[in-house]
């Protein structure tokens, strides 16, 4: 398939990158350049990779970062940063007609001489980080996606494997850029204002080079994948929600729920995770006791998980991601679904679309630790769950139906919402790492958070 990124003909270069490659020439890529058009290349969804910066910068440590920072801002340029490029939406992570500064080269993955701690360089996927590990007996809290990179999940709000069990990993910001330049080593102790704000800020406080991650110990473990017919809606539903009640009991437990539509046809997918190598374990019995088309559930290692649901996202095609979370309720459920299958009917006629709602739930156990490390700066307490964390994603070829499709998406949202307030199930929570370019995040987080 055509990847739709044709690079346009060089411009003359632009002031700030010209300054740029005089002062930084390795790390500075041009429109004419092979490096720029394979580093545009390496961009999840055409909306981003259509997005055409005047250049790209590379940087290979965080003085390289601190420098172009403030060439930036001497000529007022627009910039972008880059982790991983996963987001879906045009100006996430790249910048038409700016710098973007892509941390792709930030790729350090070093434990410490006690097992305890982990820096990890803000442009390793989470496949580098895992397969560093894996073989060591250990592991972090981190993505269920092999190929989604460090920043972007943990300054979103750090949804992932273990999260549950352990809560969030980041004990430090081992280094961050301040607008000024300034480079900065920031943990609850010596910065707690803006150690609080960036886990959950994004890049909005500053460019974080390198993490230090909580490191425990972690062997083989289970889990995998069930696809299940869409009759088993109810079944599916009910296990789901009594999965989310009692997760005081089930810990060592992560559940992702899908419901898509590709190839003609609508399926259910759940996708399961536990820590310990207990085939088939009671956490999951409700949910294994549905019949199932397809079970690749093993006992296997974190790496090859995440490749297994990789291949459930894959790029090329343009993206729209749009999120919203509510009570957890498995009526509440069914009627997002129908809500769904009502808009999908209408949009179902595109080129190769795969549209998918996908459900994971926010449990009591997972919002308690959430104040480890320095707080919580995403504004769900204790005693708001369990929640149901939704993402409505769509896949499709061609820009001819952006329009309807994002048109679809934004009515299932507010449809849902609408049904979740009248049930008095809405609650105020947006995921950034799931939200569309619309949607108010920091409102989401509550007005203290925000002050």
């Amino acid at each position: 398939m055509d990847s739709g990124f044709h690079p346009r003909h060089p411009n003359p270069i632009q002031p700030q990158c010209g300054f740029l490659s005089a002062i930084r020439k390795k790390i500075v890529s041009t429109p004419e350049s092979q490096t720029y058009v394979q580093q545009q290349g390496r961009y999840w969804s055409l909306q981003q990779l259509e997005t055409l910066p005047a250049c790209r910068v590379t940087p290979q440590s965080a003085l390289d970062v601190a420098i172009t920072l403030l060439v930036t801002q001497f000529f007022s340029c627009p910039f972008a940063v880059k982790s991983g490029g996963h987001a879906a939406f045009a100006g996430a992570s790249n910048i038409q007609d700016g710098v973007t500064i892509d941390l792709n080269k930030l790729r350090q993955v070093e434990v410490s001489k006690d097992r305890t701690v982990t820096k990890v360089g803000a442009g390793n996927r989470w496949l580098d980080v895992y397969s560093k590990l894996d073989p060591m007996g250990l592991s972090v809290v981190g993505g269920r996606v092999a190929d989604i990179r460090v920043g972007g999940l943990t300054l979103g709000g750090e949804f992932g494997y273990r999260h549950v069990h352990t809560g969030r990993n980041l004990t430090e910001i081992d280094k961050i850029v301040l607008a000024n330049g300034q480079i900065r080593n920031i943990n609850q102790k010596s910065n707690p204002d803006l150690y609080f704000a960036v886990r959950g800020g994004g890049n909005n406080f500053g460019i974080v080079t390198r993490f230090d991650l909580e490191t425990f110990s972690q062997g083989l473990m289970w889990g995998g994948n069930t696809i299940h017919p869409p009759t088993a809606n109810t079944s599916i539903f009910r296990a789901f929600e009594n999965f989310a009640n009692n997760a005081s009991e089930n810990r060592d437990a992560g559940l992702i729920t899908a419901f898509a539509y590709a190839q003609g046809s609508y399926i259910f997918s759940n996708s399961y995770d536990y820590s310990i190598p207990t085939a088939y374990p009671p956490a999951f019995a409700e949910f294994t006791a549905i019949p199932n088309i397809t079970d690749t559930q093993r006992i296997t290692t974190l790496t090859n998980l995440t490749l297994e649901l990789n291949a459930s996202n894959p790029g090329g095609f343009r993206e729209h991601y749009t999120t919203s979370t509510f009570k957890n309720s498995a009526v509440l459920q069914h009627n997002i679904l129908d809500i769904f299958v009502s808009e999908i009917e209408n949009i179902k006629n595109a080129t190769n679309i795969i549209p998918a709602l996908v459900m994971q739930p926010i449990t009591e156990p997972m919002i308690h630790l959430f104040q480890k490390n320095g707080g919580n700066a995403l504004g769900i307490m204790e005693g708001d769950g369990p929640l149901l964390l939704m993402n409505l994603a769509i896949l499709w070829s061609f820009k001819a139906d952006d329009e309807r499709i994002i048109s679809a998406a934004r009515r299932v949202i507010e449809r849902s919402n609408k049904v979740a307030r009248e049930m008095g199930l809405e609650y105020r929570y947006i995921y950034q790492n799931y939200a569309s370019l619309n949607q108010d995040v920091f409102k989401g987080y509550g007005e203290e958070n925000q002050k």
